[in-house]
């Protein structure tokens, strides 16, 4: 069952890293079957919508996800990024 990822950063304090980080994990995601959907601010916000990039990444299945989180190649990325900002990331399961 597909799966998604989706990264909401509450705070980016050093672009210099963040950008590190973008240049090592999209391909190391990619590598691991990620399909980036979205990326960016939102064009319109409801209710309590909150104002901040959002990454939206498609997966074949959550364990892939899991697996592409994990690998060293991503490890790798996050390292970069280290404390450079404040997200949230989730892995939701498609809808069958």
């Amino acid at each position: 069952m597909t799966a998604y990822w989706i990264s909401q950063y509450r705070e980016i304090s050093d672009e210099t890293r963040m950008a590190a980080y973008a240049a090592l994990g999209r391909p190391a995601l990619e590598a691991a079957g990620g399909r980036f959907l979205a990326r960016g601010l939102p064009d319109k916000l409801y209710e309590a919508g909150v104002s901040s990039l959002t990454v939206l990444i498609e997966f074949d299945s959550v364990a892939a996800a899991e697996a592409a989180h994990d690998s060293p190649a991503y490890q790798e990325a996050l390292a970069a990024l280290g404390d450079a900002a404040v997200r949230d990331i989730r892995i939701v399961p498609g809808l069958a």
